[in-house]
Order: structure tokens, then C-alpha cells, then sequence
């Protein structure tokens, strides 16, 4: 495996971001969105990984319009809040876009390429499953799913829109993702032209992925990333 700091052009000026390469031929891309702390050594870490399994990941700095990459500590939301803040819809479509284009030319695009993310990266990536005919999606409790962030629509109103297969993996004791939302987003994305799932987690809470929270949950984060690659694997072509 290989990684490198990346340099991506977007409307706004350079955006940094996260790559990493198997050593092999890589069976697909994955555009990797960061949660709300920024693009930080869990989500480096899920770039390794993913190439690990086979897949050129990137991870793009979404705040590089507040400067560089900022990084912020779990738990540090006076600092966090600004910078999440100034995240626009059409700032965040950008990115996203730039991301793909990236991917293009490293050989894959359409549905050789999937989209994952985390928190508010996980929001980001049902909206990019929309605005988007990709391989395959996978949110990890990513919220605004009654009530739009960032400009958005709410995910339940986006979700009969998916154009992309999408996997949703939600925790039942997440305090800021109700049961009945996710529920309500079951629903929602079941109604969408392309294959469409969720998975609840009952002892699991909000960050149950990352092994650097206390909210940490070892049995649901081992089945997420095996669902997660199994769904890649399903859909990337």
C-alpha cells in the first residue's frame, strides 16, 4: 500500500486531501467523506484500510475553504462549530465533485467508484448517492434526516431520489439520529429506483465506528465494515 498527500483543484482553491493505493491493481475507487472533526487519523485510517481491501481511496479535506485542513479533537465543539458552520450545499457539491473527477482520471468512474462516510460524512454521502450514478454508497450514522444541514434537504426527502445503491448503518442509542428518523429513512430510500438497505445496531451509539471515541462499539464496527465491503463488492462493476 502507498499513500500520499494530494493537492485537488476546486472553484474556491486547492483542497487537501488523503490518498491511498493498494499495492495490486485496484478494483474500484472510493471517495472517503470525513466526519465533523475533520480529515484525521481515523478517517486516514479508513482510506488504509479500504485499500487494504483492494480500493484506491480519497479523502478530501471538506473545511480547506476555513484554511488547510483543520483537524479538531473529539469532543472540542466550541472550536468545530465555526468552521461546520460555513459549510454550504454548494461548497460541499464542489468538493465532491472534484473528488470524482480526481478518481476519473485515476482509471474509475460511474459505478467502478463508491461513496462512504461518517457523521456528517455520512449525511454527505446519501446526498452525493443522490446527485450522483456511482457503484455503491454507505452512510455511517450520518444525521439531517427529518431537518436538511448545510442547505441540504432532509435526507428523507432526498432518499426516493437515490440514483445510487445505498447502505445505511445507524446505532440505536445514537442520541442525535432517533430511531423513528432512521426509520422514516428506511421508508424513504425504499422507495428509490436502485437497491436500497438499512442496518440498526441496538447497542451502538453515535460514532460506533471509530476505535478513537468512547463510543467506540467493537461487535457493531467489525459487522458495519464487513457489510460495508460486501455492499462495495456487490455493486462496484
Amino acid at each position: 500500500m502507498a499513500t500520499e498527500s494530494l493537492s485537488l483543484p476546486t472553484p474556491d482553491g486547492d483542497m487537501p486531501a488523503y490518498q491511498a493505493r493498494p499495492d495490486g491493481e485496484a478494483v474500484g475507487g472510493v471517495l472517503v467523506v470525513q466526519e465533523a472533526f475533520g480529515l484525521n487519523d481515523h478517517i486516514q485510517s479508513i482510506c488504509r484500510r479500504l485499500a487494504d481491501a483492494g480500493y484506491l481511496a480519497v479523502a478530501p479535506a471538506f473545511f480547506h475553504r476555513s484554511g488547510g485542513s483543520p483537524v479538531f479533537d473529539y469532543g472540542d465543539m466550541e472550536s468545530l462549530r465555526p468552521v461546520m458552520m460555513a459549510l454550504t450545499a454548494e461548497g460541499i457539491r464542489a468538493d465532491v465533485e472534484t473528488t470524482l473527477v480526481h478518481l476519473a482520471s485515476q482509471g474509475f468512474s460511474g459505478t467502478q467508484v463508491a461513496v462512504v462516510g461518517f457523521c456528517m460524512g455520512g449525511s454527505v454521502a446519501l446526498v452525493a448517492a443522490v446527485d450522483h450514478q456511482l457503484g455503491a454508497a454507505v452512510t455511517f450514522y450520518g444525521g439531517g434526516v427529518s431537518q436538511g444541514r448545510f442547505g441540504f434537504e432532509p435526507l428523507a426527502e432526498l432518499a426516493p431520489h437515490l440514483a445510487t445503491p445505498w447502505l445505511g448503518l445507524f446505532g440505536d442509542l445514537d442520541q442525535g439520529i432517533p430511531t423513528d428518523d432512521v426509520e422514516a429513512l428506511r421508508a424513504a430510500a425504499a422507495t428509490a429506483p436502485v437497491e436500497t438497505g438499512v442496518v440498526r445496531y441496538p447497542e451502538a451509539g453515535h460514532g460506533f465506528n471509530c476505535d478513537q471515541r468512547e463510543s467506540y462499539h467493537e461487535p457493531s464496527a467489525t459487522d458495519a465494515w464487513a457489510r460495508t465491503l460486501a455492499w462495495f463488492g456487490q455493486h462496484l462493476h
